[in-house]
């Protein structure tokens, strides 16, 4: 884009990460004369209320470390400085249900809030107290909560740690500050496996406040001082920006607030100029799938010694050429890649093919289990040949601003279409469940990992759309590894489309069922899958909001055993005993192996089907 600084990483360097910038205390003193911070406080999250411009003004800022507070090698050896734990999103939700009371006893209240953070806290401990779920129903409560809001990047925004406080009514940075879907160096881990490339990974993120104006991500740009030191050069036009924004905002209507923060969170990547036409309507039903038994594209077979091709019973008979026809396939546990040197856990039972597939890609002698693809999934959750495709031409092609749509992302998607028989990371439609209809959303995770992008994005905006139009419940299976960090920003914008997606299916009353699979990482978990009204989970699925291997090469100590879902559901008990703590995260569920979870989903499916009581209206048996 034009508005791309001639150096991004001088300006990154020099300016978004110097250490001598204003922080949000020093900005919250010179702007709130009367602020009162609330108690406790940690070192990476400011809360606290002040009256100005005629309202009662609750604050919520995240805070870098200052050069003081580096001074001993405890300071230094921490990895977490400036990242919101779970405890601190925690605290986040109850400050928002205070100002919620304060509107509702009839306080003129509006809430502000200052975002400069690395990312959320991606330790393991925040982990394993649910960070990610935290991420996604502080999306939900931004997006829903009936009081005005203005949020300003005034340094860095990392990820899902800035977006979880940056659904606001009205948002702004400033022309020295990013915005990225993760830290440039977590992005060159995962782009290119090495942290070291941040210039790469900036240019790629496009994260500069004039890139995210043109995207619609933010409202306006704030002018930044000449000095990176110059306190008040800050605080003025921020202070003028939010009184501004405070003043306006109070005379508009909860429900008008309400209505455009909807509006806004649904367009979100739709920025092709045939984009916002095309997103208004649903393409026709394809035809129903019916390849159950094609075995994923990266899976070693190999034939026994002496097998030789003979004639069936059925020889001659028209039959799916997608199976083979030559001598019996088989698989061996613990060595089914295809790449060279791959290593992989396993007993080393020989398996035939066929009744490894039946198993859903699971060693029936050891229970080890394989990643699969939607059509693998498609075939575990719905019944045979029930299953039709909604919007499966939708691709980047068609939404993606064209300023993001480079070479590299172009010849990546090219790669990914070779590796999937589907077009996207989301395939979406109609099925049913012993009988059920529901709609449907599966992530591929052989097509880019299974990443959010906006096509992503925009076909479970469209799925979720369609169950309301036709009083369907939704289920999804999400398998994923996080935001597209090719797309940049917009793709990080997904987590918030998909939470207002699913928002507006509960306000309907319809049930969502969200199945966990394996990996279920990054916006993903942190978004729509986190907000199921039942939360199912296959028991060695990775539950996490960022990857191991980004933790790793971050310097952060992983076990992963501790965020598989068989952990976290034994865990959940927390949730029950500390309620205040988690308000309504409710962790997993249920866990069920893959040939029990299509059981498992039809047990709530009926429940909620014969507990309600305009079942007129609902889903009917297909006998």
């Amino acid at each position: 884009m034009s508005n791309a600084p001639a150096d991004i990483v001088e300006l990154f360097r020099k300016r978004t990460r110097s250490p001598l910038r204003p922080r949000s205390s020093d900005l919250i003193q010179a702007i709130f004369p009367m602020f009162r911070k609330a108690s406790p406080q940690s070192g990476a999250l400011i809360l606290g209320e002040c009256e100005q411009w005629g309202r009662h003004i609750f604050v919520i800022a995240q805070q870098k470390p200052k050069p003081e507070n580096l001074r001993t090698k405890e300071d230094l050896a921490k990895l977490n400085h400036g990242m919101l734990t779970a405890d601190d999103h925690s605290r986040v939700m109850r400050f928002l249900r205070t100002a919620n009371n304060v509107r509702l006893d009839g306080g003129p209240a509006s809430i502000v809030t200052l975002i400069d953070t690395y990312g959320a806290d991606i330790s393991m401990e925040s982990a394993k107290y649910y960070q990610a779920f935290f991420i996604a129903h502080l999306i939900r409560d931004f997006l829903t909560i009936p009081v005005p809001t203005v949020s300003v990047i005034i340094g860095e925004g990392g990820s899902g740690g800035a977006l979880a406080i940056q659904m606001t009514d009205r948002r702004a940075q400033f022309d020295d500050a990013l915005y990225a879907t993760a830290p440039p160096e977590s992005l060159a881990a995962i782009i290119f496996r090495d942290a070291s490339k941040v210039k790469e990974a900036l240019e790629i993120s496009k994260p500069t406040a004039g890139e995210l104006l043109e995207l619609g991500i933010i409202d306006e740009v704030l002018p930044s001082p000449k000095s990176v030191t110059d306190v008040m050069g800050y605080a003025k036009p921020l202070g003028s920006y939010l009184e501004r924004q405070v003043k306006d905002l109070a005379r508009r209507k909860p429900e008008a607030l309400l209505r455009v923060r909807r509006t806004r969170a649904r367009a979100f990547g739709v920025n092709a100029p045939e984009a916002q036409r095309r997103s208004r309507s649903w393409t026709a039903f394809f035809t129903p799938l019916r390849r159950r038994s094609e075995p994923p594209r990266d899976i070693k077979t190999f034939s026994l010694p002496g097998q030789e091709l003979q004639p069936s019973a059925e020889w001659g008979v028209e039959s799916d050429p997608a199976v083979s026809q030559g001598p019996d396939k088989y698989v061996k546990c613990g060595d089914m890649n295809l790449k060279a040197g791959a290593q992989e856990q396993g007993c080393g039972a020989v398996i035939p093919l066929s009744a490894f597939l039946a198993n859903h890609y699971v060693c029936p002698s050891c229970g080890h289990s394989r990643v699969m693809g939607a059509m693998g999934w498609i075939s575990c959750l719905a019944d045979n040949d029930s299953f039709k495709e909604l919007n499966r031409d939708l691709t980047v092609h068609h939404l993606l601003h064209p300023s993001l749509l480079t070479q590299e992302y172009a010849d990546f998607i090219a790669k990914q279409d070779q590796r999937s028989s589907f077009h996207e990371a989301l395939v979406s439609g109609e099925a049913t469940v012993f009988g059920i209809p529901v709609a449907l959303a599966v992530c591929d995770f052989y097509f880019a990992g299974g990443t959010m992008g906006v096509v992503f994005g925009e076909k479970f905006f469209r799925l979720a759309e369609y169950a309301i139009s036709k009083s369907l419940p939704l289920v999804s299976l999400c398998c994923s590894g996080g935001a597209r960090v090719l797309e940049g920003t917009p793709a990080l914008m997904q987590m918030a489309k998909a939470v207002n997606s699913i928002t507006r299916l509960k306000h309907d009353g319809l049930p969502f069922i969200s199945v966990l699979g394996d990996p279920s990482t990054g916006g993903a978990i942190a978004s729509y899958a986190a907000l199921g009204d039942v939360i199912l989970a296959e028991p060695q699925a990775l539950v996490i909001f960022t990857g191991p291997r980004v933790m790793e090469a971050r310097g952060f100590t992983v076990n992963e055993e501790d965020v598989r879902a068989a952990a976290l559901c034994r865990a959940s008990v927390q949730c029950y005993e500390d309620m205040d703590f988690f308000g309504p995260i409710r962790g997993i569920h249920e866990v069920a192996t893959r040939k029990d979870l299509k059981r498992s989903i039809f047990k709530y499916l009926e429940f909620h089907r014969d507990s309600t009581p305009s079942q007129d209206r609902y889903w009917t048996r297909h006998e």
